[in-house]
């Protein structure tokens, strides 16, 4: 019986690498863990948000209408991320940086918003807002990946690889840390490091920049009292259970009611109001009441896909440009999703980060969405990939046409 089980288990697993080992693996991969969490979040933003929208719109689907409209520009932007031509993208890099900057900028202004105590929004037109610190993230990859592709052979001397990414880039974060929001400072700021990392910086000047990070964290910890609060509540949520360990506890409450199974879809009690950002940034804590720890487990086992893959493609990748982009990419959605995961959780301090893909937000799901099209589109760059890619393509036309001829 063992023989004949180990048999079968290596059999498997012998499937599973000639699966990887096809040429598309990695672009099938970034596409089909999008898809899901993409599907999966819009779900849930329907049901986490339905009460919420009948109490301020009138109508259950208003909330979850718009984030089904951010979907589809994302998922359009994604297509055309997927399609351009990679030497295009570095292109854009510089100008891509510059307008993000102005358009932070702008939040500085009498244009600039302020939402839930963070300047950081632009008012559009029929409600819509523009956050611009979320396409930051992106720009600053893009950027980071031009300049360490131009100076590839200069990267084994340390100031090559600290100038002027950190320089630059840090002001750009401290745009955003003015913006008072800490939570999407965080993310650049390790994305400088990762790619810091990733370029080959010597381990002490490395343990120096993230030294200098912590100091620079705790000192706007410090400076601000709600965040002195957060802080002390992610220590203690139950030493202040009506203020600023409120949202913790029910947080908490909703993975503790949901058990394995969860209580059904639709069926959260914490969305009827108890919990704030439910739809938001604490969807997750509906995710668990509704689907259980066997949902949650599901939406942790696609992030842990989604970053095998793209630090995949970075590691197999020909194109330096593409490397560094994927890895960047990776770094950020990876980051930015244990963060969301870890705060729900209790482990982390509460920092308002959205979880990729899966809570309310448009201007996360377009940068989002917009950076997964170039993940897939760095995978293009593997061995045989465009070749393959080529040919499926090829292929399908010609099934249109014959479909046509008919």
């Amino acid at each position: 019986m063992s023989t004949t089980a180990s048999r079968r288990s290596s059999s498997k697993l012998e499937a599973v690498r000639t699966l990887l080992e096809r040429p598309l693996a990695s672009y099938q991969l970034v596409l089909g863990t999008t898809g899901l969490l993409l599907g999966l979040g819009l779900i849930m933003v329907l049901s986490a948000s339905s009460v919420l929208a009948l109490r301020v719109y009138g109508n259950s689907f208003e909330i979850f209408l718009r984030q089904a409209i951010f979907a589809a520009v994302g998922v359009t932007a994604m297509v055309i991320a997927m399609r351009i031509p990679l030497e295009r993208v570095r292109q854009l890099a510089r100008p891509a940086l510059f307008g993000v900057v102005m358009l932070i900028g702008l939040t500085f202004t009498p244009l600039g918003m302020d939402i839930n105590g963070n300047r950081n929004w632009i008012p559009l037109f029929a409600g819509f807002n523009l956050q611009p610190s979320e396409f930051a993230k992106l720009a600053i990859v893009l950027w980071i990946a031009d300049i360490y592709t131009r100076r590839h052979k200069y990267l084994g001397t340390a100031r090559y690889v600290i100038t002027p990414v950190v320089p630059i880039a840090g002001a750009v974060s401290a745009l955003v840390v003015f913006q008072k929001d800490l939570g999407t400072a965080v993310i650049l700021f390790a994305i400088i490091a990762g790619l810091l990392w990733i370029a080959g910086l010597p381990l002490k000047p490395m343990l120096g920049f993230g030294a200098g990070l912590v100091v620079i964290l705790l000192f706007f910890v410090a400076t601000a009292q709600h965040r002195v609060d957060r802080f002390m509540s992610f220590l203690n949520p139950m030493a202040d259970p009506e203020k600023s360990g409120y949202q913790a506890i029910k947080a908490m409450m909703g993975f503790a009611r949901g058990g394995f199974w969860g209580l059904g879809l639709g069926s959260s009690r914490q969305k009827w109001g108890a919990l704030p950002e439910a739809h938001t940034d604490f969807i997750l804590a509906v995710i668990g009441e509704e689907l259980g720890l066997a949902g949650s487990l599901v939406v942790l086992a696609l992030f842990g896909l989604l970053a095998y893959t793209g630090f995949r493609i970075a590691h197999r990748s020909r194109d330096r440009f593409a490397r560094y982009l994927a890895a960047g990419i990776t770094i950020w959605i990876t980051t930015q999703a244990v963060i969301n995961i870890g705060m729900v959780l209790g482990l982390l301090p509460v920092i308002g980060v959205p979880l990729p893909l899966i809570s309310y937000g448009g201007s996360s799901m377009l940068a989002t969405l917009a950076a997964l099209g170039l993940l897939a589109n760095c995978a293009t760059t593997e061995p045989g990939a465009a070749r393959a890619l080529s040919t499926s393509r090829r292929a399908k036309a010609r099934k249109r046409q014959r479909k046509v001829g008919r």
